[in-house]
């Protein structure tokens, strides 16, 4: 159900004003880049015409606290059939940058900051993996995080406020 005293009307103008986001405006929703969409044939929660549907009405706090539109995984092929030059994949960036913005963050993306954070990679490598990679021929792997934590401090990575719903 939808909650007049919700909506956002100027959402979709923040969302046009956000680089990537520029082309909102000219979806009429066609349903094109749902049909030709590879996440929506697995998971009926990413439906890239329902999120715009959404964007346009104003339903920002539901847009934004979503956790489908982390779900895009940029293919293009959305963007390719559009025939309204809507450029969803580039749309979906500019709504992540503003849910991150505001904390909507989902956990796996936080963990994965951490993991790059303490060890440099996403992936840690201990002694067992060194020991293969020796018996393989292939040089030992050390553990350095200070280069990555230094890219990681310079772009900001701390925690961005909690959201306030």
């Amino acid at each position: 159900m939808i909650r007049v005293e919700e909506l956002v009307y100027n959402f979709k103008d923040e969302i046009s004003r956000e680089p990537g986001g520029e082309h909102i405006k000219r979806c009429y929703s066609c349903g094109t880049c749902t049909a030709g969409c590879p996440v929506r044939e697995v998971t009926d929660r990413y439906n890239p015409r329902r999120i715009i549907r959404m964007a346009l009405l104003g339903m920002r706090g539901e847009v934004l606290s979503s956790d489908f539109i982390w779900l895009c995984s940029a293919c293009y092929t959305c963007y390719e059939r559009c025939p309204q030059d809507v450029r969803i994949p580039e749309l979906m960036t500019a709504l992540k940058n503003i849910a991150a913005r505001e904390g909507h963050i989902p956990p796996p993306l936080l963990a994965q900051v951490d993991l790059l954070e303490e060890h440099g990679r996403l992936y840690e490598i201990g002694e067992f993996e060194n020991q293969k990679r020796r018996g393989l021929g292939l040089p030992e792997i050390e553990e350095n995080p200070q280069p990555i934590g230094r890219i990681l401090g310079s772009v900001g990575t701390e925690r961005p406020p909690a959201p306030s719903d």
